[in-house]
């Protein structure tokens, strides 16, 4: 699976309700990395929609959409 798009400058950066700053496109990494993983163990499966966004379907059966800066549960 091909690597997401990196999102726009003017959003790369968040603060969080304490204050503190939260580098989005750091964030976006780990969160990616981590769904990797557990399409590597067997435990979810993933596709890139007709629209882009990446389609997670958990063998318990949830099913999230990840677009470009947020994540959706379908399921």
């Amino acid at each position: 699976m091909s690597a997401m798009a990196r999102s726009s400058p003017s959003v790369a950066n968040s603060r969080t309700s304490n204050g503190a700053v939260i580098d989005q496109d750091d964030a976006k990494s780990k969160v990616m990395a981590a769904v990797g993983e557990l399409v590597e163990e067997g435990k979810a499966e993933w596709h890139r929609t007709g629209t882009g966004e990446i389609e997670l379907r958990l063998v318990s059966g949830e099913v999230f959409v990840f677009g470009e800066v947020s994540v959706t549960r379908v399921a």
